[in-house]
């Protein structure tokens, strides 16, 4: 077996050359390099390959290539051409014959402003190879995940992404109040203390009772009724139809329960909610990743 281990690129290359031009000069002359230092290198290449490669000509006019070099001199271009070629040439992703698997860090709400038309985009590529997963995200391990390329896109609130990733704005929205139609307080915006007056509902994965509205609120000195958490925003459309609860929600997730909930402006300063995507450097130019965050931006539309 040969020790490839002493070759290099360079090698390969001025080896190519050498075999074309069988002639030591000529071939320096094109490398744009010494003819010493290409001598230098043809000696390399004997003690790599084990083998003379090239001899002088009886006639004194150029070299002659050995039954070894004949042999090599196909395979080599080749090879060089090929690898020109990757180096040269962007990668291209075709989704419809692409054998790949995405996965997006997302949580339910996200998932169902943005998944859904991703999955039917997925979809119409008619394609079994091409697959998606969605996953939560761990805000203390995603990064590394990315990294390690078990995660290729995080969407989350603009204010929860690690500044170590790039990042893109797709949704830009403000947060409605929901309650069930026929709920028994009416349908009139309700004021900032009929508001407070309301049991709420709140998202949260903790299981806690306090949100950032709180905040919003603990600065005017006023405090609401939050009487149920639950970990999943696609629970809370359930569970204000079965009861006079009330809750906050992003629009772009309320606009597809309107059929059962009434959706009100909050007696409150506007409070916006921003969606982004984000992932890690190292995927920045790969095609298909490109492809994926290209289409996300579709939806966002």
């Amino acid at each position: 077996m040969i020790d490839m281990k002493g070759a290099d690129l360079a090698l390969l290359v001025s080896l190519d050359v050498l075999l074309e031009e069988a002639n030591v000069t000529r071939a320096a002359v094109r490398l744009n390099i010494s003819q010493p230092a290409l001598s230098a290198q043809l000696v390399r290449l004997r003690d790599l390959l084990g083998d003379p490669l090239l001899l002088p000509s009886e006639t004194g006019r150029g070299m002659v290539a050995t039954e070894r070099a004949l042999q090599l001199r196909a395979p080599l271009r080749e090879a060089l051409l090929g690898l020109e070629k990757t180096v040269r040439e962007p990668a291209v992703f075709d989704p419809a014959s692409a054998q790949r698997s995405f996965t997006v860090a997302a949580n339910d709400n996200a998932t169902a402003i943005l998944g859904l038309g991703l999955a039917r985009t997925f979809e119409a590529q008619h394609n079994a190879s091409l697959r998606l997963a969605f996953r939560n995200a761990d805000p203390e391990q995603v990064v590394g995940q990315m990294e390690r390329g078990e995660i290729d896109v995080l969407i989350a609130g603009s204010r929860f992404l690690p500044p170590a990733l790039k990042s893109r704005e797709l949704i830009s929205d403000v947060f409605m109040l929901a309650q069930r139609k026929g709920h028994p307080r009416g349908t009139v915006p309700p004021d900032l203390a009929s508001y407070c007056a309301l049991q709420h509902v709140i998202v949260s994965n903790s299981g806690g009772f306090h949100g950032f509205i709180e905040e919003h609120l603990a600065a005017l000195g006023m405090q609401r009724q939050v009487v149920l958490s639950v970990s999943s925003y696609n629970l809370v459309p359930l569970m204000l139809a079965s009861t006079d609860y009330v809750c906050a929600l992003p629009l772009c997730l309320l606009n597809r329960f309107s059929d059962t909930l009434d959706i009100f402006p909050l007696p409150l300063a506007k409070l916006g909610f921003t969606l982004s995507m984000a992932w890690h450097p190292r995927s920045d130019n790969d095609a298909g990743h490109r492809w994926l965050r290209e289409r996300l931006m579709d939806e966002a539309k």
